[in-house]
């Protein structure tokens, strides 16, 4: 068994272990930054998602929003600084609905994030003399609208979204969203954290010691034998490990994780609006079926769910370039804790019911219910704490810091929580936000008791 130095051992090499030794490396004057992970950089969850941003994000508190507005900050320099390698756009997210009644609920969203800091709510109704609509342009991030524009017109929703199924009432549109490639961002980073003396390697963390109360190495197996670590700094980013890394240094995380599937298909028929923003169904729904199809999924147990209402969230994008046949789907139906498992086992049923329910937002779609596309199926784990709120900062043995708990939303967040984490670590000032997410947090009473009344936790 060999043995090495580093000054700060990272478990994981997704998008969150990356910012972490990026910014420790460029901000932090920490040189010696080691990842670890068993597989390839970026490979387990953190390309499985629609690599979306936003800053549209509920309370309690504005933390969220403040933190996703400095990631966001962060990725445009980013992209200015790479000349937009990463394929950075501002388009937006898209909430619709066909229900009445959700109207007031998109405006208390909007105010409420505005409120938050997220920008001003522009109302669109026919009446109200504002400024005019301004669609999101394909390409591009810079010089965009912030905030929300709410749509309740009619005519303004049809010119500006004719694939809306015609009964849609009103839509959202939070301005300050958009996507990237999580992989070509990430490879960025760690380039770049490479360039600053942070290495890579691959192998397993099998244990972590501790001497005298504080982290004094990791033990480390890869294909060529076992070697320990000594470092006075282990950072726990390890996804949907957390929990289980966590309790190498005997420390339980308040964490579960669910399993959240996507699928891509090729739009052979050019349904898809490839210009639009991220489009989301904000409407619970029964998916359609023909009565022949009934009988059918009636007759099995593994089959009835089918015919159960389903909840509001379906969502979709374009992937690739204007010219791409290339759509991503996803949608959740099941939410209950699973333990992590690879490769992932996914419904089989998944790619037909999500195309189904996207069809209620885009009725185009329905040309391929007799013929679906064949679909590319993917997916990974939402590692999450009960209020989905991210843990960032130190755990309770000296040296050791987790960044993690990024459920659905570490691609968008992991900038700014890699930064914030190696403020932790070289103990500089800290953003206002910083205490929102420490682990800490689970013992304070006043948060204890605003977990009881927590309502939205922001996830699609």
């Amino acid at each position: 068994m060999s043995s090495r130095t580093a000054d700060v051992v990272i478990c994981g090499a997704g998008i969150a272990g990356i910012s972490a030794a990026y910014y420790l490396t460029r901000d932090s004057a920490v040189r010696d930054v080691l990842l670890v992970d068993e597989g390839a950089p970026l490979s387990l969850t953190s390309d499985k998602s629609t690599e979306c941003y936003r800053n549209w994000w509920p309370g309690p508190g504005e933390a969220m929003v403040s933190m996703m507005n400095r990631s966001i900050d962060i990725l445009d320099h980013l992209a200015d600084e790479s000349g937009n390698l990463f394929h950075l756009n501002r388009r937006g997210y898209l909430f619709t609905t066909a229900n009445p009644e959700r109207i007031n609920d998109f405006r208390t969203q909007a105010e409420e994030a505005a409120s938050f800091g997220a920008g001003p709510l522009r109302i669109h109704d026919g009446i109200s003399h504002g400024s005019p609509y301004t669609p999101a342009p394909a390409e591009g991030y810079r010089n965009q609208p912030t905030g929300a524009d709410l749509i309740t017109n009619q005519d303004l929703i049809r010119t500006h979204f004719p694939y809306l199924a015609e009964d849609t009432v009103a839509v959202i549109h939070p301005r300050r969203c958009g996507w990237f490639s999580a992989q070509q961002l990430g490879m960025y980073m760690l380039e770049r954290a490479r360039q600053n003396g942070a290495r890579l390697i691959q192998g397993r963390i099998d244990a972590v010691h501790v001497s005298g109360g504080r982290v004094s190495g990791v033990e480390i197996a890869g294909e060529s034998g076992s070697q320990v670590i000594s470092t006075r700094h282990f950072i726990n980013a390890a996804g949907p490990h957390l929990k289980s890394v966590g309790r190498l240094i005997d420390v339980d995380l308040p964490v579960f994780s669910e399993l959240h599937a996507k699928i891509s298909i090729r739009d052979h028929m050019g349904v898809f609006p490839r210009e639009a923003p991220l489009l989301i169904w904000s409407d619970p729904q029964a998916l359609t079926w023909t009565e022949e199809e009934r009988e059918m999924l009636r007759e099995t147990e593994d089959t009835r769910f089918m015919l159960d209402p389903f909840p509001q969230g379906v969502h979709a994008r374009a992937e690739g370039s204007a010219d791409s046949p290339i759509v991503l789907i996803l949608w959740t139906y099941h939410t209950e804790p699973v333990s992590p498992t690879f490769p992932i086992e996914v419904d089989p049923f998944y790619p037909e019911i999500a195309l189904r329910g996207l069809a209620r937002m885009l009725p185009a779609l329905e040309v391929y219910f007799d013929r679906p596309p064949r679909p590319h199926i993917d997916g990974g784990y939402y590692t999450k704490t009960e209020e989905n709120r991210p843990l960032v900062g130190p755990l309770p043995v000296e040296g050791a810091w987790v960044i993690g708990a990024l459920s659905g939303f570490g691609l968008m967040a992991s900038p700014a929580c890699g930064e914030l984490l190696s403020k932790h670590i070289a103990d500089t000032d800290l953003p206002h936000y910083a205490p929102w997410f420490q682990l800490s947090r689970y013992e304070d009473p006043e948060y204890i008791a605003l977990l009881k009344s927590w309502e939205q936790t922001g996830q699609l």
